[in-house]
């Protein structure tokens, strides 16, 4: 029972944390030649902005991937 949970939530981590990663946009993506005025003014907004919130998310969904797959193989 326990591995059947497990295994459900683990599969929709991996569907969200691909659909996230796939949301995020490239990081050669800017402005070009004022690329450099540009990124200290984003550095500073980023965490408030849906690009940081996609990032955080990742971070959390990743560390959440990493704790299940590693529950499910110590249950198996």
């Amino acid at each position: 029972m326990l591995n059947t949970i497990l295994s459900v939530i683990f599969v929709i981590v991996c569907v969200v944390l691909s659909a996230i990663v796939l949301m995020q946009e490239g990081r050669d993506q800017g402005l070009g030649a004022i690329g450099g005025m540009a990124d200290s003014y984003w550095g500073k907004i980023r965490g408030r902005s849906v690009e940081g919130t996609l990032e955080k998310l990742t971070k959390v969904l990743a560390v959440l991937f990493l704790l299940v797959a590693f529950v499910l193989n110590i249950v198996k």
